[in-house]
């Protein structure tokens, strides 16, 4: 599991993002949660509507302390957000599965951060663009130079969401087996098994014309690379090193 970053800024603790149970493996300083948020690709954002609770899973990306995600401009959860709606984004990395000695003491391995604020629409069609092309780019270095340019029409039948993190909070685990003291010497396997998305082989398109060359901003991308090892390369060689 990659190393999280040492302490620095903060989030600030308050009641709807203080961790209350194992409150030891929680970190709501800036480079934890920003390290596991630039990790990912995928997040689920959690909203209410008419009173009815609804998580939308998602892409997404972080520029300093504010989020942004896209969809469809029919988009029910889009609209909604129009005028502004609380709402937690929420991203997991399970790292492994833990087989102990007695079911209360299995367990998993995993980094996780919730980020709390108000989503609201990006509606002037430059910010709009500016941002749809950040997201290509943050995700795949480079690429956007090479692609054709959005059409007016492709901008408008697509949303874009920006939120402020208001308050966030990242939960650790990474110990692995832990087993009661009397437990370790009772003949019961135990173990950890790591867990890992990894990219697989390319499979170009059949329709690429000939002599298209793999473009140098996807040197990243190798068989057998781990995703998270890649989302966070391309989020430092965009933004910097920096996870404040």
């Amino acid at each position: 599991m990659p190393d999280l970053p040492s302490p620095g800024a903060s989030y600030p603790v308050t009641p709807r993002n203080k961790v209350r149970r194992l409150h030891e493996r929680a970190r709501y300083d800036h480079a934890s949660v920003h390290a596991i948020l630039d990790s990912a690709m995928l997040c689920h954002i959690a909203y209410v509507i008419d009173g009815m609770p609804y998580c939308t899973p998602t892409a997404f990306w972080r520029e300093g302390t504010h989020l942004y995600w896209h969809g469809s401009s029919a988009s029910r959860m889009l609209r909604t957000q129009k005028p502004g709606l609380p709402v937690c984004l929420t991203v997991s990395h399970l790292d492994s599965l833990v087989l102990a000695r007695c079911g209360f003491n299995h367990s998993v391995d995993y980094r996780s951060a919730m980020c709390f604020g108000t989503a609201h629409i990006i509606d002037d069609l430059d910010h709009k663009a500016r941002a749809l092309d950040a997201m290509i780019d943050r995700f795949y270095p480079g690429r956007n130079a090479e692609l054709r340019p959005s059409t007016t029409q492709e901008l408008k039948a697509t949303m874009v969401v920006g939120m402020e993190i208001e308050s966030a909070a990242a939960k650790v685990r990474a110990k692995g087996v832990g087993d009661e003291e009397e437990d370790y010497a009772l003949p019961i396997y135990a173990a950890r098994f790591p867990v890992r998305q990894v990219i697989g082989a390319a499979e170009p398109c059949p329709r690429m014309p000939q002599g298209v060359a793999y473009p140098p901003g996807l040197a990243g991308f190798r068989d057998g690379r781990r995703l998270d090892e890649i989302m966070l390369e391309s989020h430092h060689r965009l933004y910097g090193d920096t996870t404040d």
